[in-house]
C-alpha cells in the first residue's frame, strides 16, 4: 500500500512540475519559413509563408533584399539574402493581431549562414516606437547553423531604424510589449563572399493584446 501511495505522489509531483514548467516557459508564438516560390528581388509580402505575419523592410538597402533559392544543392532552402544590398538594411516581422512579450524565458531561434564580417543581430520595435538591437549575434559559418538566443542574456542597444545603425546602450529596456521582431547585420551586401542568409526564424514568447 505504501508503494502505491508513493507511486501516486510521484506521479502527481512529476505531472505538476511539468505543468508548472510549461507555464513559465512560453510556447512557440510564430515561425516563418518563407514561401517555396522562385527567387525574386526585393523581398515582399507574397514571400511570407505564415498568414499571421507581415514583413517590413527598412534602410537604404531594402530594395535589394533578395528572397533567394538555388536548385543545386538539392537541399538549398528558400532564404533571405543581403548580398546585393547597396546600403544598410533590416527585415522585420509583425503579427497581424498580437504584440509580443519577450520578458522572462522568451527565446528566439533561427537558421542562418553568414559570410565575411557579417554578424546578424536581432532587432525590435517596441509598441511605443522605440527601436532596439541585440548585442548578441550570429557570426560567420561554413554551413547553415541553428542558433538559439536566450532573451534574458541580451544587452539591448538603441537602433536608428532609418540609417540602420546602433547608437548606444538602451538602459532599462522594457521588452514586454514588442510590435516587430527582425534582423540586420548593420552593413551593405558584399555579394556571396560577404553577406547574411536567413532560412527560418522562431519566436517563443507570450502574446500581448494589441
Amino acid at each position: 500500500m505504501k508503494n502505491l501511495f508513493g507511486f501516486i505522489f510521484l506521479f502527481f509531483f512529476l505531472t505538476g512540475s511539468s505543468s508548472a514548467q510549461r507555464k513559465y516557459r512560453p510556447e512557440l508564438l510564430f515561425r516563418e519559413d518563407w514561401k517555396e516560390i522562385p527567387a525574386e528581388i526585393p523581398l515582399s509580402q507574397k514571400h511570407v509563408n505564415n498568414p499571421s505575419l507581415r514583413v517590413q523592410l527598412y534602410g537604404a538597402g531594402q530594395d535589394s533584399i533578395k528572397k533567394s533559392h538555388h536548385n543545386k544543392p538539392a537541399d538549398d532552402p528558400y532564404y533571405i539574402w543581403s548580398g546585393l544590398c547597396t546600403g544598410n538594411w533590416m527585415v522585420t516581422l509583425k503579427h497581424k493581431t498580437k504584440n509580443i512579450d519577450l520578458s522572462g524565458f522568451a527565446k528566439i531561434r533561427w537558421r542562418t549562414k553568414q559570410f565575411g564580417f557579417r554578424n546578424l543581430h536581432i532587432t525590435l520595435k517596441l509598441a511605443n516606437g522605440t527601436w532596439l538591437i541585440s548585442d548578441l549575434f550570429d557570426s560567420a559559418s561554413k554551413d547553415w547553423r541553428i542558433k538559439e538566443f536566450n532573451i534574458q542574456d541580451i544587452v539591448w542597444h538603441k537602433l536608428d531604424a532609418e540609417r540602420i545603425v546602433e547608437t548606444g546602450v538602451a538602459k532599462d529596456a522594457d521588452i514586454s510589449n514588442v510590435e516587430e521582431i527582425g534582423f540586420t547585420d548593420l552593413m551593405p551586401g558584399g555579394k556571396s563572399a560577404a553577406c547574411s542568409r536567413i532560412d527560418w526564424i522562431e519566436v517563443y514568447a507570450k502574446p500581448v493584446t494589441r
